[in-house]
């Protein structure tokens, strides 16, 4: 540990999880981004562990490390803006809603019921499925808080699971959230229901690349991000 580094201690509730037993990995983001000034990238090294206290260390040069007893789980650094990381299709309301209600009916077991993209009543709520007007992209409403603004690492787990989009749905074998570089532009008010998307970057092997954003209801970008899944070993 550096000599001038900070640590604290981050225990992430139970009802945070992703798969069952582990944080959904947005969320596990996105309380590590909160330590780094302004647009953030997050890498996932291990599946991040519920219910149990972890050691979060910000280094003098910025970069942030999340272990679990020693063990290496999650770490960050300050990333550039994401100039020119726009949707291609900027949904309204009623059609980011209408594909909610579209939800793939094969979904892989491990999210049957994550804290973000499942119908739990204690959830998110942020529920997503195909575009009809842009099939290849999905569409999700999020609607949590009651006023104010969203903590950050809300604003990430709403713009992770989204990014699951539809190249993904044809295995048989699903992928996990590796990393996520996100950068918040404005505010996200809470107690409002406002489209998030998620769209295709590219893929390769066992690697896909998506991006999602949360959108005001004049279709201004407020939130976005990049984020890097890896298709699990059969």
């Amino acid at each position: 540990m550096s000599p001038t580094a900070t640590t604290t201690r981050v225990v992430l509730e139970r009802r945070y999880n992703g798969p069952p037993e582990t944080a959904n990995g947005g969320y596990a983001c996105g309380v590590v981004a909160s330590h780094v000034d302004g647009p953030a990238h997050v890498s996932l090294r291990r599946p991040v562990p519920l219910g149990a206290p972890l050691e979060l260390e910000r280094h003098d040069d910025g970069h942030v490390t999340l272990h679990d007893d020693g063990t290496l789980i999650a770490e960050a650094d300050p990333a550039l803006p994401l100039d020119g990381l726009e949707p291609p299709y900027r949904p309204a309301l009623e059609e980011a809603r209408e594909a909610a209600a579209r939800r793939p009916g094969a979904w892989p077991a491990a999210f049957d019921s994550c804290w973000v993209c499942s119908p739990r009543e204690d959830g998110l709520g942020v529920l997503f499925g195909p575009l009809r007007a842009r099939p290849d992209m999905t569409a999700a409403v999020l609607h949590a808080g009651e006023g104010g603004t969203l903590a950050p690492e809300l604003v990430w787990a709403a713009l992770d699971c989204p990014s699951y989009t539809p190249p993904l749905w044809s295995s048989d074998v699903p992928s996990l959230l590796a990393s996520m570089c996100a950068e918040l532009l404005e505010p996200v008010p809470g107690g409002e229901q406002l489209a998030v998307v998620g769209w295709t970057l590219d893929s390769q092997e066992r690697k896909h690349r998506s991006a999602t954003a949360i959108l005001a209801p004049d279709g201004r970008v407020l939130a976005r991000a990049e984020a890097l899944w890896i298709r699990m070993r059969a």
